[in-house]
């Protein structure tokens, strides 16, 4: 192995940690660790005692470090916050100095994304979006987010897409509050979120239900009125759905039969109307995108 590359997948729920210089790497057990995401302090501090046994392991020091972020965070690097996570509603973690905690440990190159954008950068380098420019990566599981590229670049702007809130409208059928402290039923991660699958449906989790339990059409329901709006607005070549809630084998073809009769043949693209199933995919990384795109993130710092 020539240059060693950490990686973080920092999600609300757990954190994944890894060291390679290629996605094979990760097939090494040794090389990558998971633990539960609960305050900054002990988190962030697991993620850099892994990364000192992996150096001292390799009898090496890491050449740059990629980190996939949960969000709200900051990206602009002339901000006096640049590398935090801001106002986020995951508890503990809002205005933490991701960046800057690993940094004072490690002080080599760190690339900083969101945790859909490393995952699209995943899919596009490994995986379903390889030869694409123009692509969309959705994770659907505790939250809805997005991400992806516009002629080859990661999304960026005023500060990053916020997908997963969307305001859509709520279906007549549902009375469900919403899951979203910010927006409750009025947007998509509100209404389609996994937590809220299971709130609203009074099961401990959503892979609990049956797989004809008429929850999930609700749930197709609401993802393709997101996947319209974005597939009006930009565009993509192509769209990925991951995250846990995807897991559902009988989901993707619900999604794909209501995006085209939402769509009612506007759009009049061979890739829509013809061959939707390979338009609207899973990724082609499975559950391995997000690090694997934080470890592209790292050698993207060096090379």
């Amino acid at each position: 192995m020539a240059n060693l590359y950490g990686a973080i997948e920092a999600g609300g729920t757990k954190f994944v940690c890894a060291v390679g210089n290629h996605p094979d790497d990760l097939k090494n057990e040794t090389n990558q660790t998971e633990f539960e995401t609960t305050t900054p302090v002990e988190t962030i501090g697991q993620a850099i005692a892994f990364f000192n046994e992996q150096e001292q392991r390799y009898g090496k020091p890491l050449s740059a470090i990629g980190i996939g972020s949960f969000g709200p965070i900051d990206l602009n690097h002339d901000s006096d916050t640049y590398g935090y996570i801001t106002a986020t509603p995951k508890p503990y973690w809002s205005n933490t100095d991701f960046v800057g905690m690993i940094k004072r440990d490690f002080d080599i190159p760190i690339g900083f994304d969101t945790d859909v954008n490393a995952a699209a950068l995943g899919e596009q380098v490994w995986g379903a979006a390889q030869g694409l420019s123009d692509f969309i990566y959705l994770t659907i599981g505790t939250g809805i987010g997005g991400g992806g590229m516009i002629n080859g670049k990661l999304m960026h702007g005023l500060i990053h897409p916020e997908m997963g809130h969307i305001f859509i409208p709520r279906a007549p059928t549902d009375d469900y509050e919403g899951k979203c402290p910010f927006h409750q039923y009025r947007c998509l991660e509100g209404l389609a979120c996994g937590p809220a699958i299971s709130r609203r449906w009074n099961v401990e989790s959503a892979t609990l239900l049956e797989a004809t339990h008429e929850a999930w059409d609700l749930e197709a329901h609401y993802l393709a009125l997101g996947l319209v709006n974005y597939i009006c607005t930009l565009s993509p070549q192509r769209i990925i759905m991951g995250g846990g809630v995807m897991a559902q084998a009988q989901l993707l073809p619900l999604i794909h039969d209501k995006v085209k009769a939402m769509l009612n043949d506007y759009i009049q693209a061979a890739e829509i109307v013809d061959d939707i199933q390979h338009y609207i995919v899973l990724p082609g990384l499975s559950n391995r995108s997000g690090v694997i795109g934080a470890l592209e993130l790292a050698r993207q710092q060096v090379v």
